[in-house]
């Protein structure tokens, strides 16, 4: 169709969102960060409850499985397991709502 209404990429129809197949370096930092505060809040936790003398099993569990941010690979900072992909890694941004997403850990071997 020819004129002023004719047919453009967005309005035929499909998602043409573009999303670069990395991070950026900006994008890496704030995720650092994210996993730097969650790992803040943790701390701050276990030290007001080990002054009152109490734990929590949650927590205690969290301590035990999950690695810091300075302990983790950048390959699991990153990227996510995902057992659809062709080498069975997903870069986190590719996730909806990667921003909330607290994955650390991934099935051994990958």
């Amino acid at each position: 169709m020819f004129g002023p209404f004719r047919f453009t990429n967005p309005l035929s129809g499909g998602l043409l969102w573009k999303i670069p197949w990395r991070l950026s370096r900006f994008q890496k930092l704030r995720q650092r960060r994210r996993l730097r505060a969650v790992d803040n809040v943790v701390a701050t936790l276990d030290e007001a409850l080990a002054k009152k003398g109490e734990t929590l099993k949650a927590l205690e569990r969290w301590k035990a499985e999950m690695p810091t941010e300075a302990q983790m690979l950048p390959k699991d900072k990153y990227t996510l397991f995902d057992r659809s992909a062709k080498r069975y890694r997903k870069g986190i941004h590719k996730l909806p709502k990667w921003t909330r997403v607290s994955q650390r850990v991934n099935p051994p071997g990958y």
